[in-house]
């Protein structure tokens, strides 16, 4: 399936990952090998406050898992999918119901129709982008040569 273009604005992906302080994880594993443990890991550690939903957890990365976006006691400002793409209406919708600025779909996770329920509701869709790869892109981790390490160096190490 195709993605709409509008969907992967740079300047709307750049605009919500410096604006954003809170992401909810639907569909946040507490597998440490899974994909979305990985990312809410990373995003924990680049300072934002990630809040779990996934109704099968009680706590994930140390915080209280919610069953549902719509159980989540706080303002959130990034919902951020990992679950099929089927289940993306119903969570496009509980997203404008909470007051969510962003709609964020992980690779694979396409489905217009919710798409369109979000912006429709004012919120900003990003989809078939990791969240992970797009701030390490934007906000400095990473650059047009590879990972940003704030170092030049001529030192080799050679083989161990």
């Amino acid at each position: 399936m195709t993605v709409p273009e509008r969907y992967q604005n740079p300047l709307d992906i750049q605009r919500v990952l410096n604006t954003a302080r809170t992401i909810a994880i639907v569909g946040l594993s507490n597998n440490e090998l899974r994909a979305s443990y990985f990312v809410g890991y990373y995003l924990k550690r680049h300072g934002y406050r990630v809040i779990p939903v996934n109704p099968r957890a009680t706590e994930i990365l140390g915080e209280k898992s919610y069953a549902s976006l719509l159980d989540v006691p706080e303002r959130v400002d990034i919902v951020n999918v990992f679950r099929a793409p089927d289940a993306l209406p119903e969570i496009a919708t509980q997203t404008v119901t909470i007051g969510a600025g962003a709609l964020w779909c992980q690779f694979g996770v396409i489905n217009e129709e919710g798409g369109k329920i979000a912006e429709n509701g004012g919120v900003t869709v990003v989809m078939d982008r990791c969240i992970k790869v797009e701030h390490a892109r934007y906000v400095g981790r990473m650059h047009w040569l590879g990972f940003n390490t704030t170092r030049i160096t001529s030192v080799r190490s050679g083989l161990q």
